[in-house]
C-alpha cells in the first residue's frame, strides 16, 4: 500500500506547492474575503487535481501498474481520490457559497469592490464573459457529482445502479472542467502550476470521452466462447471456461481480467483460475454468488455464448526469492492460488529433471463445503507438490497466525501470499508484523474491490 499513499499524499502536496509558489501572498491575506478567494482557488484545484488523476486510472492504463503494484491497487487509490474529490469540491463549495449565505443573513458585511481592472488581452475578455456560466454549470455539475460518487461509495446500491451511472461522471468531469479553465487566477497558467493542470486536465478530459464512448480497454480486448459450465450448489460457485482461438497474450497465474458475457452490466473483473497453456487455448473463472451481479450468472450464461475478454491485469504473481511461501485462500479467495497450481504442475512436468525451488503450503479456510471441489483442489495440489491445509470453519474453527506458525516452522523465511476477505487478511498482516516478518516486503495481498 505504500506506493498508493505516496502517490496519493505526492500528488495534493506537488500541486499545494505549486499553488503557494504560484501565489505565495494567498495565505497572507489581509481580512476574510481576500482568504476566502485564495480558498475557492486551492480547494478547487486540489478537487480537480484528485478527479482528474481518478479518471485517468479510470482508462486502466498500463504505465503505472507495476510500481503501484498492481490494477487491484489502483482502484484502491481510484477509490481514496474520488473520496478525496468529495470532500475537497464540498470545501469548495462552503467557501464559495457560505460566505454569500452570512452576508445575506447580515451576520458579516462584504467589503466595497472597486473598479475591476480592465482586461489585459482578449484570452482574459473572453474567459471574464463566460464567468457567470461557467459558476452556474459547475455548480449544478458538482451537485452531480456529489450524488454519483455516492453511489459509487455506498455498497448497498447495487451494483447494476452503480455501474449504469458511474460513466455519467466523465460528463460531469468535463463541465467541470470548463469550469476551472475560466475561473482559475489566469496569472497561475504561465506558472508551473499552470503547465501541471494543462497536462492533467488534457489528459483526463481525454479519459473521459474514451470513457464515455465505452472504450476502455478496447484494445486488450479478445473474444471467445463459453465451452464449460459447472455449478456447485452447496457452494453458491459457477465455474466456468472459455475457448480464445487467437489473441491472448497469455497470463501470469493470480492475474485477473474483465469478463463481458450475457449481462447488460458488461464487464465485469474476475480472477483467472486457469494457467496459460497456448496449444489449448482456454481460460476459467471461478466466480461465486457474492451480490446482485454475479447471482444472476448461473441464470443467464449458457454454453456456445460468445464472451469478451479483457486483459490481464494485476501483479498478485507469486514472484519473488524466498526460499519457500505461503499461500493463504479464503473463500473464493482460492482462484488465483488453483491458477499458480495448475501452471507449477505443467512446470514440473516439462522439467521433472529440475530440483524442486520453493517449498509451499496452502491455507484455504471456507464456510461451505463441497467434497468435489475439495477434491479437485486436492488434486491440483498433489500434482504441484504443495502441501495443502483445507480448514472448515463450521469443523476446524478460524484459520489464524498461530495456527500457520505451528504448521510451517519455517514461517520466517516464507514470503504470505494473501486473497480473501480483506479484513481476515489486514488481521492476518498485523499478527505477523507483531511477530517480527517485514510485511512490507514479504505480506502481498490482492485487493480484488473495484469500488
Amino acid at each position: 500500500m505504500k506506493p498508493v499513499k505516496i502517490v496519493f499524499w505526492g500528488l495534493l502536496a506537488l500541486v499545494a506547492a505549486l499553488w503557494f509558489a504560484a501565489d505565495p501572498a494567498a495565505l497572507q491575506a489581509s481580512g476574510f474575503f481576500p482568504l476566502r478567494g485564495s480558498m475557492v482557488q486551492i480547494s478547487g484545484l486540489l478537487a480537480m487535481t484528485c478527479m482528474s488523476a481518478a479518471m485517468i486510472l479510470a482508462l486502466r492504463p498500463r504505465w503505472p501498474e507495476r510500481w503501484i503494484g498492481g490494477l487491484d491497487k489502483m482502484y484502491r487509490l481510484h477509490k481514496w481520490l474520488g473520496i478525496a474529490a468529495l470532500v475537497l469540491a464540498i470545501v469548495h463549495w462552503l467557501w464559495a457559497k457560505g460566505p454569500k449565505w452570512a452576508v445575506g443573513f447580515g451576520w458579516i458585511t462584504r467589503p466595497g469592490r472597486g473598479p475591476r481592472a480592465a482586461a489585459g488581452s482578449a484570452a482574459e475578455q473572453m474567459l471574464r464573459s463566460w464567468r457567470g456560466v461557467a459558476e452556474g454549470i459547475g455548480e449544478w455539475a458538482f451537485y452531480a457529482a456529489v450524488v454519483l460518487i455516492a453511489v459509487a461509495l455506498i455498497h448497498r446500491i447495487s451494483y447494476r445502479a452503480f455501474y449504469k451511472t458511474h460513466r455519467l461522471l466523465a460528463l460531469a468531469y468535463l463541465i467541470l472542467v470548463f469550469h476551472t479553465v475560466v475561473l482559475m487566477k489566469l496569472p497561475y497558467w504561465s506558472s508551473p502550476l499552470g503547465l501541471v493542470m494543462v497536462a492533467l486536465l488534457a489528459y483526463a478530459s481525454w479519459a473521459a470521452v474514451v470513457v464515455l464512448l465505452r472504450r476502455v480497454g478496447a484494445r486488450r480486448k479478445v473474444s471467445g466462447t463459453i465451452t464449460q459450465l459447472h455449478y456447485f450448489p452447496s457452494l453458491r460457485v459457477l465455474k466456468g471456461d472459455i475457448d480464445i482461438p487467437q489473441g491472448w497474450p497469455g497470463h501470469k497465474p493470480g492475474q485477473f481480467a474483465f469478463v463481458t458475457a450475457g449481462v447488460a452490466e458488461d464487464a465485469h473483473p474476475f480472477t483467472i483460475a486457469s494457467a496459460w497453456n497456448p496449444a489449448a487455448p482456454r481460460l476459467t473463472f471461478v466466480t461465486k454468488e457474492l451480490g446482485d451481479y454475479t447471482q444472476r450468472l448461473p441464470e443467464v450464461l449458457h454454453i456456445g455464448q460468445p464472451a469478451l475478454v479483457e486483459g490481464p491485469y494485476g501483479c498478485f504473481t507469486f514472484e519473488d526469492d524466498c526460499p519457500c511461501q505461503i499461500w493463504i485462500g479464503g473463500g473464493i479467495g482460492i482462484t488465483p492460488f488453483i491458477a499458480r497450481m495448475q501452471q507449477r504442475a505443467m512446470d514440473r512436468q516439462a522439467y521433472s529433471g529440475r530440483p524442486r525451488v520453493q517449498q509451499i503450503d496452502l491455507f484455504h479456510t471456507t464456510a461451505d463445503w463441497s467434497e468435489d471441489a475439495i477434491a479437485m483442489l486436492r488434486a491440483d495440489a498433489d500434482a504441484a507438490g504443495i502441501r495443502l491445509h483445507v480448514l472448515h470453519d463450521a469443523r476446524d474453527g478460524r484459520l489464524t497466525g498461530e495456527r500457520i506458525r505451528q504448521a510451517v516452522p519455517h514461517w520466517q523465511q516464507a514470503s504470505l501470499w494473501f486473497c480473501g476477505p480483506a479484513g481476515f487478511g489486514a488481521a492476518l498482516r498485523r499478527d505477523f508484523a507483531a511477530h517480527g516478518l517485514p510485511v512490507d516486503r514479504r505480506f502481498h495481498q490482492e485487493l480484488f474491490a473495484m469500488r
